[in-house]
């Protein structure tokens, strides 16, 4: 056998081991949600309500929290009527305090605490020139603190049962930084960091970590997020790439897939085919991947006040065509202000 036959069939060979110890593993850890008790943050409207419905579905009993207190009664009302056992609970999830009331309430609720999907989060899209410190800050409260601080509240209660799953929320913006997305992806950066440390310090208490790294999705959260700069121009490049189906990837779709990578406690799924390209691209040529996202900063929108009024996505949305407004899952549809 000539020796280039000889390395393809131990190539060949290595792969087939390799997937058969992946499978074999995966089939060792796999656990099903049907009585299962979750907590999921953000989850009253878009993704969260994606994956708190897929969970409901699935038999498992759900804790929902968010700030918003008129949608997460939405949201519960919504949950019940399809057979759910559900609490809700208002909880801003970069306060401490109210973060152990929510994972207090759920063990009194329902006796443990199984899976923690940390999946609140708040963006701000503008050019670095229009962001302050603050800016910075607010998103480092919720991306890394508000999913920090579940974790560490439920930690106590999954090590004395013996194990639980935890599910970060993370973005491509975590892997990938995005030109007008800077607080977003510096605090994305560091919940990467958590998620990939935890994973390693956690797994010998049974307590598996999975990290969750969608692109775009259609959930509406282009209505949500905070813009700088120039309003209208950030507001349309961002709705556009948020709503459009074959660059967004349905929020079914990722809820879906965030479940199969807890249940069967994957290290990480990324979500999307645009996040795929964009992470392999930046793994194997992390020099081009950089030198591309600056010549694409250049045309992107300039101008704007310096430091100026950040306005809320929904204070724009009337500017986006209602065709592409329709293009939102009407479950995931943001819930007027």
């Amino acid at each position: 056998m000539k020796l280039r036959d000889q390395v393809l069939l131990g190539l060949a060979g290595g792969a087939a081991l390799a997937w058969g110890a992946r499978a074999w593993l995966r089939a060792s850890r796999r656990i099903e949600l049907a009585g299962r008790v979750v907590i999921v943050t953000g989850g009253s409207t878009g993704l969260g309500l994606m994956i708190a419905r897929e969970a409901v579905r699935r038999g498992a009993r759900v804790a929902i929290a968010a700030r918003g207190e008129s949608d997460l009664r939405d949201a519960e009302a919504e949950l019940k009527g399809l057979g759910g056992d559900v609490l809700a609970v208002p909880t801003d999830v970069s306060d401490e305090g109210q973060v152990r009331v929510l994972v207090a309430r759920t063990i009194e609720r329902f006796g443990r605490v199984d899976i923690l999907v940390n999946n609140a989060g708040t963006i701000q899209v503008g050019p670095a020139e229009s962001m302050t410190v603050d800016d910075f800050k607010k998103a480092m409260d919720t991306n890394f603190w508000g999913e920090l601080l579940p974790t560490l509240a439920v930690l106590p209660q999954m090590r004395a049962q013996g194990g639980g799953r935890i599910a970060n929320v993370v973005s491509v913006g975590g892997k990938v930084s995005v030109p007008h997305l800077l607080p977003y992806s510096a605090s994305k950066f560091a919940l990467t960091g958590l998620t990939e440390g935890l994973r390693a310090e956690l797994a010998r208490d049974n307590i598996l970590v999975t990290g969750i790294y969608p692109g775009t999705i259609r959930t509406g959260g282009h209505t949500h997020a905070e813009f700088k700069g120039d309003h209208q121009a950030e507001y349309t490049w961002f709705a556009l790439s948020d709503i459009i189906p074959g660059i967004s990837s349905s929020a079914e779709g990722a809820a879906r897939a965030l479940w199969k990578a807890v249940l069967d406690g994957d290290p990480e799924v990324v979500v999307g085919w645009n996040a795929r390209l964009a992470i392999l691209g930046h793994n194997l040529f992390p020099e081009w991947t950089v030198e591309a996202l600056a010549l694409l900063n250049r045309v992107m929108p300039s101008g704007g006040q310096a430091h100026g009024e950040a306005l809320r996505g929904e204070q724009l949305s009337g500017k986006i065509p209602e065709t592409l407004n329709r293009m939102i899952p009407p479950g995931a549809r943001p819930r007027p202000a």
